[in-house]
């Protein structure tokens, strides 16, 4: 795919990346449990860790969800459908609702963030996690691999629609 290729393979570098984080989570949930309920001992910025660790694993997984077609699709009629129809719709539901969401977010959450970035944010907990405003800032980089990953799609179904021929009219 010459043009949109490199948003699919940084999606996917990501998504790959961050599947190891789950691994993370995991073995510091278990040392949590083993740490509190063994020798009644335990930090509260490691048990933020595994919060921070689960919404860079969502956010930052997004966009490779998207791009691996694991995403959420109302799939009542589309896999159904004819290659040709399945690609207006994923270009007009990336156009109507995808990009739109994406520039919402980025729009919203630009402030938030710089906000969180000026006054150097960290836990509202004492003994919590510092730098908070980099965790912050994984909403407005979701937003952007996502409308990245979609306009990476609508190429992708655009190239799908003069690939196929339209089908025929059927006999009624």
């Amino acid at each position: 795919m010459k043009g949109i290729g490199w948003i699919d393979a940084l999606n996917e570098r990501i998504g790959h990346a961050i599947a190891w984080l789950t691994l993370a989570m995991i073995i510091v949930t278990f040392g949590v449990v083993i740490g509190r309920y063994v020798f009644d001992a335990g930090r509260l910025w490691v048990q933020e860790s595994i919060t921070w660790m689960h919404a860079a694993v969502f956010m930052l997984g997004a966009a490779y969800t998207l791009r691996s077609g694991d995403h959420v699709r109302v799939d009542v009629f589309y896999k159904a459908l004819a290659p040709r129809r399945q690609a207006w719709i994923d270009i007009s539901g990336t156009l109507l609702f995808l990009l739109p969401l994406c520039g919402y977010l980025i729009y919203e959450s630009w402030p938030y963030v710089a906000l969180s970035w000026e006054i150097g944010e960290s836990s509202r907990e004492a003994g919590g996690m510092r730098g908070l405003f980099v965790l912050k800032t994984l909403i407005p980089v979701m937003a952007l691999l996502l409308a990245l990953q979609g306009l990476s799609d609508i190429v992708r179904a655009a190239r799908q629609l003069h690939a196929v021929p339209p089908s025929p009219p059927e006999d009624r």
